[in-house]
């Protein structure tokens, strides 16, 4: 058996004796090798359970799911990971490196979709192709800049691929950015579908009406509990959600608070805190939770940067009533204690069997919540 208190002790003498370098490179990957992740301690309602599904995803992103693979993104890492058999042995590939910001993915038909900041790939049967997955470049006619550059991409009911293109500024008016955008699988004939939003990283559509919803992130050095963020909803084609002159649902910018009127542009249906970052929303569609959260919107709050008070870092849900929102409540808290950031959830998918895949770029890591009334 290993003592550890002799392995500390010769770690400490190989120090002063170069002769005991290879003693002290074994002891330190031995240390790695024993110490695994620790959730922080995460409050949830009665019932429900949060484990790590796999802590090899530095960076983990935006996830998208295959037939028995996890697809998970980066932004700074440009990795894009594969985790194979996800609910039972998860195994971890870098199926490919070296991209622009891939924040972006999404599965469809056996091919994985990739949005770096300037272009769209696409990966042809990646579930067959793991160890040696190859991408064609299906669109690069999208702005380059990194402020709020980085894709959420996903597929509409319609079979189109959905992109926001963020604004380049905290606030400004440039009439090509701030948009949600429509585009073919093969990337062709992209269209606007929606203006007037500051950052959205989160797009999803209503179960039964096909509707499109979208989170969005407001602007900063407004002061610490202004503007909230958003929860949208697109009812037509070219709807406009009042950036960058009206932000909520009616405050008027100090400085481009001209450019239009709040009682021009359409307000969200619920106001989320100030700051929280919130990112991949999801609506509930598995049949594991209590029946209270089917078809509601869950929402990943990455967490605030500029807030005097830290705000966000949690997960909510926003309960519905047809398409008015009657609650906003915390159902997952804790990566954030005493000022300390402890983890920053980004996007949610919801697994074959009903539980819920968080990811989060603080810590590198995938967790699974489960609910067990028992």
């Amino acid at each position: 058996m290993v003592n550890l208190q002799e392995l500390k002790k010769k770690f400490k003498s190989s120090i002063l004796s170069r002769t005991n370098a290879f003693a002290c490179f074994s002891l330190i990957l031995f240390s790695t090798s024993i110490k695994a992740f620790e959730i922080p301690d995460i409050k949830l309602p009665d019932g429900f359970n949060i484990s790590v599904l796999t802590s090899e995803t530095p960076g983990a992103r935006s996830m998208a799911l295959g037939n028995n693979t996890l697809f998970v993104s980066t932004r700074r890492e440009g990795k894009i990971y594969a985790v194979t058999n996800y609910l039972d042995e998860p195994k971890v590939t870098v199926i490919v490196d070296n991209l622009y910001m891939p924040n972006g993915i999404a599965f469809k038909n056996g091919d994985l979709y990739v949005a770096e900041i300037h272009r769209l790939l696409k990966f042809e049967n990646i579930e067959s192709n793991i160890d040696d997955a190859k991408y064609t470049i299906i669109s690069d006619d999208f702005p380059t800049d990194q402020h709020h550059g980085w894709r959420y991409i996903t597929f509409g009911p319609d079979e189109k691929l959905y992109i926001p293109i963020g604004s380049p500024c905290n606030y400004c008016d440039e009439p090509d950015y701030g948009v949600i955008t429509r585009v073919n699988k093969d990337g062709s004939n992209k269209k606007i579908v929606a203006r007037g939003m500051r950052n959205t990283v989160g797009i999803t559509f209503h179960p039964k009406t096909d509707e499109l919803w979208f989170t969005d992130n407001g602007r900063d050095m407004l002061g610490d509990d202004i503007p909230p963020g958003e929860l949208n909803r697109v009812s037509y084609n070219g709807q406009h959600f009042g950036f960058p002159f009206c932000h909520g649902k009616n405050i008027k910018d100090p400085i481009l608070g001209n450019l239009g009127s709040c009682d021009e542009s359409t307000g969200p249906v619920q106001e989320l805190g100030a700051h929280v970052a919130p990112l991949g929303l999801k609506f509930y569609t598995g049949s594991q939770f209590p029946n209270e959260y089917k078809n509601q919107i869950f929402i990943p709050e990455h967490g605030s940067w500029n807030r005097s008070k830290k705000s966000g870092y949690r997960i909510t849900v926003v309960k519905l009533d047809g398409n008015n929102a009657i609650s906003y409540e915390t159902f997952a808290d804790g990566w954030m204690k005493d000022e300390v950031t402890l983890g920053r959830p980004v996007d949610i998918a919801i697994a074959d069997d009903g539980s819920m895949l968080v990811s989060d770029d603080h810590n590198g890591v995938i967790y699974r919540i489960t609910y067990n009334s028992n």
